[in-house]
């Protein structure tokens, strides 16, 4: 190999060294965000750390419940929270998110509480799931709507935004999916456990 052809293939590997450096360190820093980077500066395999808001303001029509925001939610998931509250909002109902995403630890979280509330594991398991990677929530792609008049109001016209109850003993959960406008809901499950 001659001397020329040795400083072209080692500026080529300069170059190649420098750029992905300089995108590590932007990925590092936040700053590059990649077209399958769901959420920028969070790499796909910690998808499931990130957290929802953990409570927000009162429901203005129910005070019993939250109206968070919906932070954390996929971007295609928050579009369709937006499109499904708007169609709702034409039709002069208030749906109020009480529940989103959550992380992992949000959702174990979640789990422990509703075993202290419960008395068992089993029955907890049947309001929410463990372990946490199985919950839509950590998945950003289900939501807990309230009040139960506003969720009634979902299950009737939500399929037609991509939005369906899941589970017959929670009235309040709904996830989302693009094949249910076309498709429709998939038959209701007894409980988050399938039973």
């Amino acid at each position: 190999m001659s001397k020329t052809s040795r400083r072209v293939v080692t500026g080529v590997l300069v170059i190649v060294a420098l750029v992905v450096s300089a995108g590590g360190a932007l990925g590092y820093l936040g700053r590059l965000t990649l077209v399958f980077d769901r959420h920028p500066g969070k790499a796909l395999a910690i998808l499931a750390e990130v957290p929802g808001p953990p409570d927000g303001p009162p429901c203005p029509i129910d005070a019993r419940y939250f109206d968070e925001k919906p932070e954390g939610l996929a971007p295609d998931v928050s579009r369709a929270w937006q499109a499904l509250r708007a169609k709702a909002a034409e039709q002069g109902v208030q749906l109020c998110l009480n529940d989103g995403k959550r992380s992992r630890q949000q959702q174990q979280k979640e789990f422990d509480e509703a075993v202290q509330k419960f008395g068992t594991e089993e029955l907890a398991s049947r309001y929410v799931l463990n372990p946490p990677d199985r919950s839509m929530h950590v998945l950003g792609i289900a939501v807990d709507i309230q009040p139960i008049e506003s969720a009634k109001w979902v299950e009737k016209n939500g399929s037609t935004l991509g939005w369906c109850r899941r589970y017959e003993n929670e009235q309040w959960h709904f996830e989302y999916n693009t094949r249910y406008p076309t498709s429709g809901c998939p038959a209701l499950e007894p409980s988050a456990t399938g039973s």
